[in-house]
């Protein structure tokens, strides 16, 4: 990823000096009543209790060890020099923590995130080191940062979950951190370059330090990041300034199911884009102040006895550092402020603050939408559902040619109800599995049956013997490289969990043929229905494979059922070239990657949650981390005749023919869609790698010829039923130079919308593209008009063919 943004590099003691004074409208104890609202939300978590009956046994065994905890670790790095000795899986008490509440475990915590010369102080990136630190129940106190380096998860025992606890001494940004500062102000890792990493399972407790300072993490990531099932504890006590977690900078990224209690600030956020679900705040003084972005989606947030709800006024009118806000399924309580926003008519931006209230529950609200500082009611309080409101410029069906507007909005059509739960208002969501209730003999290693996950041997017959042979298991690959050759069919009622990202490396030649596309994996078959559930795994090229579909999804979810077919933090990294600007390239063979990241055919329905189809733009494995070249066909292509299908936090970028295309489907759900043009275009141009494939319904590209005829971001044709909460469609460069971001003309358009469909798209934020919409080939919307500090933003678009 690439940021822009250069003077968010900020001197962390600046801009902590520039956090907001929290109001004196006091709050104490806790209001835990649950509402129906909530606990519509709440009780889709529940789900995870059936999976096994659900994957072909009969009955659930409940757990009293985390599996991961017992299961014997075979992980082994691949590539990594010395990969016989190297520990993936450390257990800190193996390292010398105590987690006893009182004895210092800063020093074994951190010596067990650091054992093994990984990725550190002076190394940006690596993916030779992976570490997935494991904190068995306990309460570890530590003085100084737990530092959470490059390729690390830090996992918790979500059956016991333990607490890191700040000492009453602690000297430091945060108690955990993910891309620590230095005196001058730079950075470990470039903080938009900060991926792959996770935090779960965790309690993160400020209680003890010193009410002037205390922060739960300091997280700075990037795409294939996470935060899930933590509790952030911290003092309730007036004036403190407290916050659960500090962000200042990235590209990201997807958090969930996160509790805050206390503090100044429960969350304090700045991004480019991010995606987060079910945050529960209660008594904070703000729960979310929003520092900057360019586009953020929350859903499922409950807010209750904080002063302030959502905060997005930083710089005032003048200068909004907020683009773009949805506050989708969430409910609000006992709270006087429930969003405050700096836009009004004195606004320098005509898109400045764009916001979107979409089924928000208020109880005993004093301002839904307020100006703390001119103190203006913007949108009345009380008790009540607010079905739909926005500010921004709107160019729904009634306003083909867009107008600004503040205040109550129609929808174009009724939310489809096969995305909602179970019929009802709220859209559909699930966590990624975590097998919490299952004991460790129902899972079977992949290693342990053979597989050699070295990078060097065929994996292939193995590992398909192994998902047919154990169905009712959960398959568990074991962190290494494996190499497959030809199609893997996975069949229903499968369930997968990766150790750290293992690698499915595509090579061989049957992927050669770019005419004549098979998949890596194939999931199901047509009409197939069941249960599959992949989570934690990336899949790769080795070398060019241009007739490979990394996954194929075929299977749907049986009838009554929902999410039981899922994707939950997998990721696509095809391999690599060096860059060469200075000369006038074609597609260079050997710089192939696959034919397509994702196919979601005809039949399926799948759930999606943090995933990332990323054709590398740069080395993650250094020595110089430069720019790199790949030609990677395609990244999603959605052809679900019925659906549903839910993106959650999904990114795809720098595929040559598009990142996303939704053909002929129905029942889509996108909450915050993240793409980025190739960065070697048109250098060659995006009709030289690849010959256009009418069996997919290619573009043509047809009169493609000037250098800003680029890829399309977004292409949707002949679909109904297509909800788009928030996307950000970004073109950087032409040709590796970056002159045509200052005046967005790096490419003509960036999504088209062809044919007859029926689509709602709400805060649509583009970067370098003259037009942010096409229709039917022609311009339809340009970027002139809708101005933020950096993207130019849009409220809603509906296309509602009649």
């Amino acid at each position: 990823m690439t940021d822009t943004r250069g003077s968010l590099n900020k001197f962390i003691s600046l801009l902590l000096l520039a956090l907001p004074l929290a109001s004196a409208w006091s709050v104490r104890g806790r209001n835990l009543r649950r509402h129906e609202f909530d606990r519509e939300i709440r009780d889709l978590h529940n789900i995870d209790m059936h999976l096994a009956t659900r994957a072909g046994n009969t009955t659930t065994y409940p757990a009293k060890t985390f599996w991961l905890s017992a299961i014997t670790h075979r992980g082994v790095p691949a590539f990594n020099s010395n990969s016989t000795k190297y520990k993936v899986f450390r257990n800190v008490k193996d390292y010398g923590a105590k987690g006893d509440g009182t004895t210092d475990d800063t020093v074994a915590i951190n010596n067990a995130i650091a054992d093994g010369g990984r990725c550190g102080k002076g190394c940006d990136s690596s993916t030779l080191t992976p570490a997935l630190v494991y904190f068995p129940a306990g309460t570890y106190l530590v003085s100084k940062p737990v530092v959470a380096m490059y390729y690390s998860q830090l996992v918790g025992d979500p059956l016991n979950m333990p607490t890191i606890k700040g000492a009453p001494s602690f000297q430091g940004i945060a108690i955990i951190d993910s891309d620590p500062y230095e005196a001058d102000g730079s950075n470990w890792y470039t903080n938009q370059n900060n991926f792959f990493r996770s935090v779960r399972n965790l309690c993160i407790d400020t209680t003890a330090m010193p009410l002037s300072a205390g922060t739960g993490i300091h997280w700075q990531v990037a795409q294939a990041t996470s935060l899930i099932n933590l509790r952030f504890e911290m003092s309730q006590a007036e004036g403190n300034s407290h916050q659960g977690i500090f962000m200042d900078n990235g590209s990201g990224g997807f958090m969930s199911d996160l509790v805050f209690n206390g503090g100044k600030f429960g969350a304090f956020f700045g991004n480019q884009q991010f995606m987060t679900r079910n945050l529960k705040f209660n008594n904070c003084g703000t729960a979310i102040y929003m520092n900057w972005n360019w586009a953020w989606t929350f859903k499922s947030v409950t807010i209750c006895k904080c002063k302030i709800g959502l905060d997005i006024t930083a710089n005032g009118p003048a200068e909004q550092a907020v683009s773009s806000v949805i506050l989708l399924d969430s409910s609000i309580e006992d709270t006087p402020i429930g969003v405050a926003t700096a836009r009004s008519n004195s606004s320098g931006f005509a898109s400045g603050g764009t916001l979107v209230l979409d089924n928000v529950q208020l109880t005993n609200v004093g301002k839904a939408v307020a100006n703390p500082t001119t103190n203006a009611t913007i949108l009345a309080g009380g008790s009540r559902t607010i079905d739909m409101w926005g500010q921004g410029k709107d160019h729904s069906k009634s306003n083909t040619g867009g107008i600004t507007v503040q205040g109550n909005i129609n929808r174009a059509f009724p939310k489809p109800t096969p995305l909602l739960t179970n019929g009802q208002k709220i859209v559909f969501e699930r966590s990624r599995p975590q097998y919490e209730d299952l004991g460790v003999s129902h899972f079977v290693s992949v290693k342990d049956k053979g597989a050699k996950g070295d990078g060097i041997t065929d994996d292939t017959a193995t590992i398909q013997s192994i998902l047919d042979d154990c169905a009712g298991k959960v398959i568990f690959f074991d962190h290494g490289a494996y190499v497959i050759s030809k199609t893997v069919n996975v069949p229903m009622n499968t369930r997968i969990v990766g150790e750290m990202w293992p690698l499915i490396l595509a090579n061989g030649d049957a992927f050669k043929d770019v005419n004549n596309p098979i998949p890596v994996f194939k999931v199901g078959k047509e009409g197939d229905t069941g249960v599959v559930e992949i989570s934690e795994l990336v899949f790769e090229t080795k070398g060019p494979q241009p007739g490979a579909i990394l996954v194929e999804w075929n299977s749907r979810d049986p009838a009554g059922q929902q999410g039981v077919n899922g994707l939950w933090d997998v990721h696509f990294r095809p391999s690599q070239c060096a860059k060469k600007p200075d000369q006038n390239n074609t597609a260079d063979p050997k710089c192939f990657g696959a034919f397509m990241h994702l196919h979601i055919k005809k039949t399926a329905s799948l759930y999606l949650e943090n995933i990332w189809a990323w054709t590398s733009d740069h080395n993650l494995d250094g020595p110089d981390f430069g720019q790199i070249s790949i030609y990677n066909g395609r990244g999603m292509l959605t052809e679900a005749t019925e659906g549903p299908v839910w993106f959650y936090s999904t990114a795809a970028e720098h595929n040559v023919v598009y990142q996303y295309q939704l053909q002929k489907t129905k029942n889509i759900f996108m909450a915050l869609i993240q793409t980025e043009t190739p960065y070697w275009e048109s250098n060659p141009m995006v009709t030289a790698p690849f010959p256009v494939n009418s069996a997919f319904n290619d573009p043509t590209y047809s009169g493609c010829t000037a250098k800003t005829c680029k890829s399309w971001a977004l292409r949707i044709v002949d679909s109904t039923d297509i909800l788009i909460y928030s996307a950000g469609l970004y073109s950087f460069f032409e040709n590796y130079a970056q002159d045509c971001v200052k005046t967005q003309t790096c490419q003509d358009s960036i999504v088209s919308i062809e044919g007859k469909n029926r689509l709602s798209l709400l805060n649509l934020n583009t970067v370098g593209s003259k037009s942010m919409i096409d229709i039917d080939g022609k311009p339809s919307i340009t970027a002139a008009g809708h101005e933020n500090p950096f993207v130019r933003t849009l409220m809603r678009f509906d296309s509602v063919y009649a």
